[in-house]
């Protein structure tokens, strides 16, 4: 027999809104460490805020948030709070009601200073990287390190010389003037962006230049997991000086006879950067150059070498996520501060999604 279709809601509903989502959904998994994490925040929290006044809106909920918009791809927070309104999992996520009112979309502009910041999301990132080496997935012998381009949310337009001798916009062109770019020359030394500073001009393989930041990574070569993360200015020599950085604070001094490794690409194939490894007791498994190599050829030749350039591949995957599903492949924010910190939540985010799929294997 043929249902009738209904025009009329029923009053009331009694279905709980955690009943509605499926027990063997991937999300979970992921909510559950996050609150993990958060829960750990709490007395940097309290800090954060003040003693009286109104109430806030909880910054556990506007952590989860962001991560929604990282884990599900949404380009925008007015987008983001508009999923959350009309779509149960999201408010399930959240922390919030069936019949609770979403806030406004400018609560994030106006907490951003308070928690979208580096600090705040390198505790939250920390406490990821120690779930995982708390249920022992995490290498403490092996890892890898590489360094990805962020183009920054600004123009070629945005860009003045720096010695002031541009020309500003004539009257009633607006914020979007004509400029001809025909037969002058831009560089970092003489030109910089107006809206965003910190960033640079750069390019990956000899394409064309774009304003830029530097997101690094160190990754541990078993699970692919990443265990560091570092954004600064794009420079010619920021991915070998920050990887040094990193390798100095994430990896742990050689104990006995077994030293750990640190694989990279052809780009980190310098004297300089293979020499310091070896000064730290760290094996330089970098991926030779064709000619003019750095890499003694007694480490090329070991069968250790030949399974951390295939290891290394793994921290490719996760650049891959942060861009294609996650909000780094054009940046949303200006300045360095805001920058770290959104790469920093999106590496958790990978990390996340990463144990939750260990974890549930």
């Amino acid at each position: 027999m043929r249902g009738t279709d209904h025009k009329q809601s029923p009053l009331f509903s009694y279905v709980n809104l955690e009943d509605r989502i499926p027990r063997d959904h991937p999300l979970r998994r992921v909510k559950v460490l996050a609150d993990l994490v958060l829960r750990s925040m709490s007395a940097h929290f309290d800090a954060l805020y003040a003693e009286g006044g109104r109430p806030s809106i909880a910054p556990e909920r506007l952590l989860r948030a962001s991560l929604l918009q990282c884990l599900f791809s949404i380009r925008s927070e007015r987008a983001l709070v508009e999923h959350i309104d009309f779509n149960m999992m999201y408010r399930w996520f959240v922390g919030l009601t069936l019949d609770e009112a979403i806030w406004d979309h400018s609560t994030f502009s106006a907490n951003r200073e308070r928690l979208l910041k580096e600090s705040v999301m390198r505790e939250f990132f920390g406490g990821v990287v120690a779930i995982a080496e708390w249920v022992e997935l995490v290498s403490d012998e092996h890892f890898s390190v590489d360094g990805s381009l962020l183009r920054a949310w600004a123009s070629h337009k945005s860009m003045a010389a720096r010695d002031g001798s541009d020309e500003p916009p004539g009257p009633g062109e607006g914020r979007n003037p004509e400029v001809d770019f025909r037969g002058k020359k831009r560089s970092n030394a003489t030109h910089v962006s107006r809206t965003d500073p910190d960033s640079r001009l750069a390019s990956k393989g000899g394409g064309m230049a774009f304003l830029s930041y530097t997101t690094h990574a160190l990754a541990e070569n078993r699970h692919g997991l990443i265990v560091d993360v570092h954004t600064t200015p794009a420079t010619g020599t920021a991915e070998r000086e920050v990887a040094l950085v990193m390798v100095k604070r994430s990896v742990k001094p050689a104990s006995g006879s077994r030293k750990p490794t640190v694989a990279a690409d052809r780009g980190y194939d310098t004297a300089e950067f293979v020499s310091t490894l070896t000064a730290l007791g760290i094996t330089p498994h970098v991926a030779a150059k064709t000619q003019s190599s750095s890499v003694p050829e007694h480490i090329k030749a070991t069968e250790g070498y030949a399974v951390s350039l295939r290891r290394r591949k793994m921290i490719e995957e996760a650049f891959g996520w942060v861009k294609d599903i996650g909000t780094l492949r054009r940046l949303m924010a200006r300045g360095l501060d805001k920058i770290r910190a959104h790469a920093l939540l999106n590496f958790a985010a990978y990390n996340l999604t990463r144990l939750g799929n260990l974890l549930a294997s």
